[in-house]
């Protein structure tokens, strides 16, 4: 198992957000975490990337006890982190924000098949090539969306954590998001994905996770959770 997140335990304050929550991601797959707004999926993110402290529970990856580590020592056991607010940096350029994504101690990286080096960034975001001396300012909405995932590639993740990465884009951008999540699935990068355009989670995912209100509700296949539509009614719609 890749990433196995047992029983967390989160609070903000007294608010007891996470639930015994747990979640798996298997090398090689697409995982999407879903519920309604509120229920705790970017909480269950931030607990694992370190940016919120689970008070009891397990995140073990690849293996490894990694519960409660800062965010850059769970970025360096290579979980990669895309925010829902993207957080870019307005004022680098496009290059700039690329290198912000390079780990502590790797150089920029010239070779290795697995290794997302400049050239391979610019092989699969052709538009960012032209545009390197842009400030992510003036990039369009999806195209800071794209240049966040990126960056984070910059710092070679067997696994990436992405929040709402289609939210607030038009459609034809909406796609773009989505078909880019999959190219990056098969050049080998493990995805847990939280998402609300439904269409767009249950064309990428391997597997389902449904949040209730800080807890886990629902665990499946795609096709188990299509044949259930009283769970989708129940986790899903409002």
């Amino acid at each position: 198992m890749l990433l196995d997140v047992k029983k967390l335990n989160t609070y903000y304050g007294e608010s007891h957000v996470l639930q015994d929550m747990s979640v798996a991601v298997k090398d090689g797959e697409i995982v999407a975490l879903l519920g309604r707004n509120g229920m705790g999926k970017t909480t269950t993110l931030k607990s694992i990337i370190g940016l919120a402290k689970p008070k009891s529970g397990t995140v073990l990856f690849q293996g490894k006890d990694i519960t409660g580590f800062a965010p850059y020592k769970v970025a360096r056991t290579g979980i990669g982190y895309v925010p829902e607010d993207r957080r870019i940096f307005p004022n680098l350029s496009v290059l700039d924000n690329l290198k912000m994504g390079i780990k502590h101690g790797k150089e920029f990286q010239t070779g290795g098949q697995n290794q997302w080096t400049f050239e391979r960034i610019f092989k699969h975001f052709p538009y960012m090539k032209a545009r390197t001396n842009q400030r992510g300012a003036l990039l369009s909405g999806g195209e800071q969306q794209m240049l966040a995932i990126a960056r984070t590639l910059m710092g070679n993740p067997d696994l990436l954590l992405v929040d709402e990465p289609t939210e607030g884009l038009a459609p034809v951008l909406v796609e773009e998001v989505r078909d880019m999540l999959e190219e990056i699935n098969k050049a080998g990068v493990s995805i847990l994905l939280v998402e609300h355009n439904l269409k767009v989670a249950l064309s990428l995912a391997n597997r389902v996770y449904l949040m209730g209100k800080a807890h886990l509700g629902f665990t499946g296949t795609v096709e188990e959770l299509k044949a259930q539509p009283e769970i989708r009614v129940k986790y899903l719609e409002v």
